[in-house]
């Protein structure tokens, strides 16, 4: 078990270069995509999702079916519910089900006809869509954006100084294990590596590249030139490329409650943005903000806004839509343009939401997932106030006992049992409706994100959202962490939760969430190496690995020797963060990287996508077509002619009609005195779509709608270009 930890331990902190920021993917996935049958070739256009459920996709299309019995092409509108599978970079959109056709230029008598033809060739095909365009698509979506209730979101204590320092944290008060063969012990409940002298209670402390001597953990700590040698050559070495670029060690100021740090390189330096509006200070890595109207300084912490008339507080929590409206004016381009992202209603923001609502998936091989949950003892389980759920408290497992049956969470895959030992198997349900009521004020309330799709008797397709990694969607903005603490479980072994404060965690909308300041790095790297290296210190699953994690990516942190507010990689502009994963030569990133069931570990038990669903062929891109015929809400279909809207009439593209007239397209042909009325939502009979062709001059061309979806989609394609700069 020490192995797997010391592995996850070392990778955890592994400095990587994101998607965002890697190569742009020569292999992009184009539309239209289409399929093809004995009758013909369909044309599919890039989809219009409508609601996003799960893994359930709802939305329209555009598409046109080549018959090989007619010169021209007969356009349409389809309606679908389908399954998305996600990785990193893409979704494959499977197992679609049409719900309703609109064939505005066909006869009562062809109508049919070209309904089972598209019925049948739709439901065994499956579409890939970039995980950008289907992101930005879901901007028209109709989707729960629900805030997390019960939050906590009390300000911890912000400690300011002028000086480059490093937080000391502890969890609680600092405990001590022996450390076998040697005359050490180590502090267990932090994440920097503590020795203490068994003999003479003389504490070291070690970044990798400086040491620390205390006489007391709590401090005051002191640099020291001479290290205990047997201890130096305990420590994990740092690699070199990763120190801090700076002659002076950092002050180290230990605490053991919730804390924040906010550190300058020297007295703070205020500079002007928007137009004198807002002032922000340079020489730090924490975003710290002055409005200049009311004098009021901002600072964000874990994705949170707090707010003072001065450095001695009190700091009280501010939601990120009440923000002045000056912060809606800071410039992308500026050197705090990363913190867009945390301030609601911002393009940023608005997409790191969108990017929320898309689970990352995986079809499971019942064969090779395996399950082993070692407890501390016999297991012990904490009931959940209000709920009918207990959870093991003395393990590194994520186990609920719920009405005498067992189920536990390992890297977002459910497993049951009818006994907390095992064994284990992967679970086909699980009993939502009680795992629901776990409140954000439990440990594993994090489980509440991971969901089972549907079974085979050999695969079971699972998914996550980002609350899974402890990243939730708050009032327009995402935040880390619920704010509650959570006590560690004190036994043989130390097992830690996951905290909310204390780490400088941040969010920018290329990297995702990030830990530490550039120069806290090798206090992280060493500490991680020298708690996974010895016993009685265990991590919980990769999910919520007590002091570490967050959102769908590894944490980031990059060392440049240059304090600067536009260098950090949480709150810097796109460019600077860029240059600098650059300029430290991280380019060696994996696709996928980003995504819990890729990791390597998890591998294993992945069933191959196409093998999982053998009898679905996949759709193709052929060059020549383009991208640039939607349907609107009313499924009537429409051309993007460079930025002007064509409506189809007649066999023909025809200028659009304005958004009050009347689409009278196609109807020569058509018997209305039997109306037929558009159902207000898709059709939840799943057995055959319905033909809603007849009566469509009740219904406006819906020119804003077509417009939004336009947009939308060359955001998409825009979000994907810039994936490698």
């Amino acid at each position: 078990m020490l192995a797997k930890i010391y592995s996850y331990c070392r990778s955890i902190f592994a400095v990587i270069m994101v998607i965002s920021l890697g190569q742009v993917n020569v292999n992009a996935i184009e539309w239209p995509q289409e399929v093809a049958e004995k009758e013909g070739t369909i044309v599919v256009y890039q989809p219009q999702p409508e609601s996003l459920s799960g893994n359930i996709l709802q939305g329209r299309a555009a598409m046109s079916l080549e018959l090989i019995d007619r010169d021209e092409p007969i356009f349409g509108a389809f309606w679908f519910s389908a399954r998305i599978d996600t990785n990193a970079d893409n979704a494959t959109v499977r197992d679609v089900k049409v719900t309703q056709v609109r064939w505005p230029e066909s006869t009562a008598t062809d109508e049919q006809r070209f309904t089972e033809v598209v019925e049948k060739a739709l439901g065994s095909s499956s579409f890939n869509i970039s995980m950008e365009r289907l992101s930005a698509s879901l901007a028209n979506a109709k989707q729960e954006k629900q805030s997390l209730e019960n939050i906590k979101n009390d300000a911890p204590n912000i400690i300011f100084r002028q000086q480059l320092s490093v937080l000391l944290s502890f969890d609680g008060s600092p405990q001590f294990r022996e450390i076998e063969n040697s005359p050490y012990e180590r502090a267990l409940n932090t994440p920097f590596a503590v020795a203490r002298n068994k003999l003479t209670k003389k504490l070291y402390l070690s970044s990798g590249t400086f040491w620390y001597t205390a006489d007391n953990p709590m401090g005051p700590w002191q640099v020291t030139e001479y290290p205990p040698e047997d201890l130096v050559n305990m420590i994990p070495k740092s690699d070199d490329a990763m120190l801090v670029k700076s002659s002076a060690a950092p002050a180290v100021i230990a605490v053991k409650t919730a804390t924040e740090l906010v550190a300058t390189d020297g007295k703070p330096r205020w500079k002007s943005l928007t137009a004198g509006k807002l002032l922000y200070v340079s020489n730090t890595e924490t975003a710290w903000i002055r409005e200049v109207a009311s004098g009021d300084m901002y600072l964000l912490l874990s994705g949170r806004w707090f707010q003072a008339k001065k450095e001695a507080g009190p700091w009280a929590f501010i939601r990120a839509d009440k923000l002045p409206t000056s912060f809606n004016d800071i410039p992308p381009e500026s050197d705090i343009g990363g913190l867009r992202v945390s301030v609601a209603g911002t393009t940023e923001a608005e997409q790191a939401m969108l990017d929320a609502q898309i689970p990352q998936t995986a079809a499971i091989k019942r064969s090779e997932a395996k399950l082993t949950v070692e407890y501390d003892g016999e297991p012990k389980f904490d009931a959940i106030p209000g709920t009918k759920v207990a959870y093991a408290v003395n393990t590194a497992t994520q186990v609920l006992k719920i009405n005498g049956q067992y189920y536990a969470v390992d890297n977002a895959v459910w497993f049951v049992a009818s006994a907390a030992k095992g064994p284990w198997k992967v679970a086909d349900n699980v009993p939502t409706g009680e795992i629901a009521k776990i409140p954000p004020s439990s440990p594993v309330y994090n489980t509440t994100y991971v969901e089972i799709y549907d079974s085979t008797p050999e695969i079971v397709y699972v998914g996550y959202t980002p609350g899974y990694m402890w990243s939730y969607p708050y009032y327009g903005v995402p935040v880390y962490g619920t704010g509650w603490y959570y006590p560690p479980y004190w036994g043989r072994y130390y097992y830690p939760r996951p905290p909310t404060w204390g780490l400088h965690v941040g969010y920018n909308p290329w990297t995702g969430w990030n830990v530490g300041v550039s120069w806290s790095n090798g206090f992280f790297r060493v500490g991680v190496g020298w708690n996974a290296g010895w016993g009685n210190h265990h991590y919980p699953s990769r999910c919520c690995g007590g002091y570490y994690g967050g959102g769908y990516r590894r944490p980031v942190v990059i060392n440049t020797g240059d304090i600067n507010i536009g260098n950090s990689v949480s709150i810097g502009n796109r460019t600077n963060i860029s240059n600098r994963v650059a300029k430290n030569n991280l380019s060696g990133n994996r696709v996928g990287e980003n995504n819990l069931y890729n990791h390597p570990e998890n591998r294993i038990r992945n069933a191959d996508p196409k093998r999982a669903n053998d009898n679905i062929r996949q759709a193709t891109h052929n060059k020549s077509r383009t991208n640039n015929v939607f349907a609107d809400k009313n499924g009537n279909i429409a051309r993007d002619n460079n930025g002007q809207w064509q409506s189809r009439s007649k066999g023909s593209w025809t200028p659009a009609p304005e958004t009050k007239q009347r689409v009278e397209a196609g109807l020569n042909n058509r018997d209305t005195s039997k109306p037929i009325t558009m159902p207000s939502r898709p059709n939840t009979d799943m057995s055959r779509p319905t033909n809603i062709n007849r009566q469509i001059n009740n219904h406006n061309f819906d020119r804003e709608g077509l417009n939004r979806s336009r947009s939308a989609r060359q955001h998409g394609v825009a979000r994907e270009g810039r994936r490698g700069r």
